[in-house]
């Protein structure tokens, strides 16, 4: 026997679930957001910033060192997870096979059970000076840095 408290109920998931799959939906993945970047500051040498989790969605999970093409320039990325961020190395170099690299690095962080990442995002909470705003076809999101960058420095 079905009671209207029992529909009402729930109706008031369903509904909790479709906003939480419209919200998560709503944030931009987070390759658009480095791509957003590395464009909208003009294809710098490289740059070094953080992203919360909670602002992208995770499109390149598993990933840590590879190839990004960003505008006319490539990029070797290192990328790694420090909850609760996402942390990007961005230098701009010519495109290598950086497949060795990438999975000696997914090794190292498997092996060590991903604790220096987490000590370093959770670091990283503490040490944060400076935020900027990226630009993406979701909307704005934030990114963060320990200092602020020079744009144009080589270093």
């Amino acid at each position: 026997m079905y009671t209207t408290c029992g529909t009402s109920k729930l109706l008031v998931n369903v509904k909790t679930i479709v906003m939480r799959t419209a919200q998560f939906s709503s944030r931009p993945a987070a390759s658009e957001v480095l791509t957003a970047y590395l464009i909208q500051c003009n294809e710098p040498p490289w740059t070094s910033y953080f992203v919360k989790y909670s602002s992208v969605k995770n499109d390149q999970f598993g990933m840590s060192n590879f190839n990004w093409k960003a505008g006319s320039s490539n990029y070797q990325i290192l990328r790694t997870g420090c909850f609760p961020y996402i942390k990007y190395h961005c230098s701009k170099k010519k495109a290598e096979d950086l497949e060795v690299s990438d999975k000696f690095m997914r090794a190292i962080k498997v092996i060590n059970f991903g604790i220096p990442c987490l000590l370093y995002g959770l670091a990283a909470t503490q040490l944060i000076r400076h935020k900027e705003i990226v630009h993406t076809s979701k909307g704005p999101v934030t990114i963060y840095f320990l200092i602020p960058e020079d744009k144009g420095s080589s270093y």
